[in-house]
């Protein structure tokens, strides 16, 4: 009955399910949780991210949620304060946060839209081979039944901790350990763009979202996992304080509107992105720590490669080795700038290229353009070299 089945249908199985479905592919997308619920995200799309939702139509349905454009972008760290526009990208500055149960729905519809099948509360549990080709699911659908569906493709789309890389044998590789903790809600009444601050073993970032409020995250080094887990709001608060005051003196106005939510497993991995009959897209082909908040975007760059190779190879098996070369070309730079920001370590000789770099709005403007992925950091670092 269908001709791929995605798992998952957060940002990057839904955007793969309308991608492949408006290709004209017959789709069925199984989903676990329920449709609406939320998820642990830092909600924030980069610019990259929010041209592929423009470019696949669905880019007024976000706006129309109500989440605010954010077109400016601060960064403070020591002496150095960094405040520019975020970069252009077709003709466009605007970078937007939604809520997840919102992003994930509207690209959902889309999906079905498009002609896709959208089932949500079935599990995955097991792969359908053929030889030793993936060729379908059996998944416990809502009503408790265990069914099997047949496709020649399965797109696992189902998170970091992803039930078909599992059974399908992806090998993780360029793994890198845990760097750091996170803690993060939601605030009322601040007034706030996107905001990022750092001290040594440090960081908040601030990122406003729907219904007039703000994701305010705090960044720790994972080895106080275990000290911050037991006393984390107090922790919280103490990292604001001292890593943002200024900020720290608009919330003392301010309304926390949600639980405090954490984690301390950010795992910083890449997986074999495709085999037979089957590929990963999303966290559940590459996974980083969510300090550079790249994940949404490139859960979307991956479902739009995916696309990308199905529709230029001639048949499947040839597009998923294209898949399988160009994507790790596509993930590899941002996964090592974010490797070596979330050490957060305030190193003296990055500190100079900072002071060099607040002075110039053309060289800001183009620190930030790296910090979206649009440029190589290498190449900001040519930019900086003296002319002799």
């Amino acid at each position: 009955m269908y001709d791929v089945i995605v798992v998952g249908a957060r940002c990057a199985g839904a955007s793969t399910a309308l991608l492949l479905a408006r290709a004209g592919y017959r789709v069925l997308v199984l989903e676990r949780a329920r449709k609406g619920t939320d998820k642990l995200s830092t909600l924030y799309i980069h610019r990259p991210g929010v041209a592929l939702l423009a470019r696949w139509g669905v880019l007024d349905a976000v706006t129309a949620t109500g989440c605010p454009p954010l077109t400016r972008q601060t960064y403070t760290v020591a002496d150095v304060h960094l405040d520019g526009p975020l970069p252009e990208v077709d003709g466009d500055r605007a970078a937007y946060a939604p809520r997840r149960h919102l992003l994930d729905a509207i690209l959902c519809d889309a999906a079905a839209a498009a002609g896709a099948t959208v089932r949500h509360g079935c599990t995955v549990h097991d792969l359908v081979w053929d030889g030793d080709r993936v060729a379908g699911v059996r998944y416990r659908a809502a009503a408790g039944r265990t069914v099997t569906e047949r496709a020649e493709l399965v797109v696992g789309a189902d998170g970091m901790r992803s039930t078909v890389a599992g059974l399908a044998g992806a090998a993780e590789y360029a793994v890198h350990p845990r760097l750091t903790c996170a803690y993060y809600t939601y605030w009322a009444g601040v007034s706030a763009g996107f905001e990022q601050y750092q001290r040594d073993g440090q960081w908040v970032g601030v990122i406003p979202t729907n219904d007039d409020q703000v994701l305010i995250a705090a960044y720790f080094r994972q080895r106080e996992f275990d000290r911050i887990r037991g006393e984390a709001a107090a922790a919280y608060q103490a990292n604001i304080e001292g890593t943002a005051p200024g900020l720290r003196e608009r919330l003392r106005e301010a309304e926390q509107t949600e639980r405090l939510y954490g984690t301390g497993d950010q795992r910083n991995f890449l997986r074999t992105a495709s085999g037979p009959g089957w590929a990963l897209v999303g966290d559940a082909g590459h996974h980083k720590d969510s300090l550079t908040a790249r994940g949404i975007t490139e859960a979307f760059l991956q479902a739009d490669l995916l696309a990308d190779c199905l529709a230029r190879e001639p048949g499947i098996d040839a597009a998923l080795a294209a898949y399988r070369a160009r994507r790790d070309d596509l993930l590899l730079i941002n996964y090592r700038s974010t490797l070596s920001v979330a050490r957060l370590d305030v190193a003296e000789e990055r500190l100079r290229m900072l002071r060099r770099i607040q002075h110039s709005p053309a060289l800001t403007e183009r620190y930030f353009a790296a910090t979206a992925g649009l440029i190589d950091p290498a190449d900001l670092l040519t930019d900086l070299e003296p002319v002799r």
